[in-house]
């Protein structure tokens, strides 16, 4: 984790291969054998971070929104043959990705210290602290997916629902802010 500018380009690809490229190559895999049986379920493992992001988690939010992209346009084509398709969008849970050593850093840069910075300090001193239980939320997937109507996306944590549903606010205030201008770039009809 880091700011954009601390992000490396080597640092960056790494985390493309394990957020996206990874999961992708292994649903490539799968499909054949699901499309076959017609029917099965691929959840994809992003995070609250593929609805939005903040600083120090730029890189990481990319992997997470490219992943949702993809997984997006795959329930479309996959639903045909009975597979279903759910984006898990966790929040903060003791799973141990906040323990010692198990966040990379980009190296620090002072310049911003008041933002990628702090958050940076709170994953460093998160451990152990975060509100979700991962035992409810694998009961809570199961569920999703044992649903008659699998939703595509299934935050879990509350504070994963508060972020997403604001951020959806957000979008929308500035989306309904801006209409006029956006809809007035279409071509005028004589």
């Amino acid at each position: 984790m880091g700011a954009v500018e601390e992000t490396t380009d080597a640092e960056l690809r790494a985390l493309f291969d394990l957020h996206l490229f990874g999961p992708a190559a292994l649903t490539r895999a799968v499909l054949p054998h699901m499309r076959a049986q017609r029917g099965g379920a691929i959840v994809q493992m992003s995070s609250v971070g593929g609805q939005l992001s903040f600083a120090g988690f730029s890189a990481y939010s990319a992997t997470k929104f490219a992943l949702e992209g993809l997984s997006e346009a795959l329930a479309e084509e996959v639903a045909p043959f009975g597979i279903k398709v759910l984006i898990v969008e966790p929040g903060a849970f003791r799973t141990g990705l906040f323990g010692p050593g198990a966040a990379a850093f980009s190296a620090e840069s002072e310049v911003y210290a008041d933002t990628a910075g702090a958050t940076r300090r709170m994953v460093e001193g998160g451990d152990g602290t975060q509100p979700g239980d991962p035992a409810k939320a694998a009961a809570a997937i199961r569920t999703a997916l044992a649903a008659e109507h699998t939703p595509l996306r299934l935050p879990l944590g509350s504070d994963s629902v508060d972020a997403v549903l604001g951020h959806l606010d957000a979008v929308r205030d500035d989306v309904l802010t801006w209409e006029k201008v956006s809809r007035d770039t279409t071509f005028d009809e004589n």
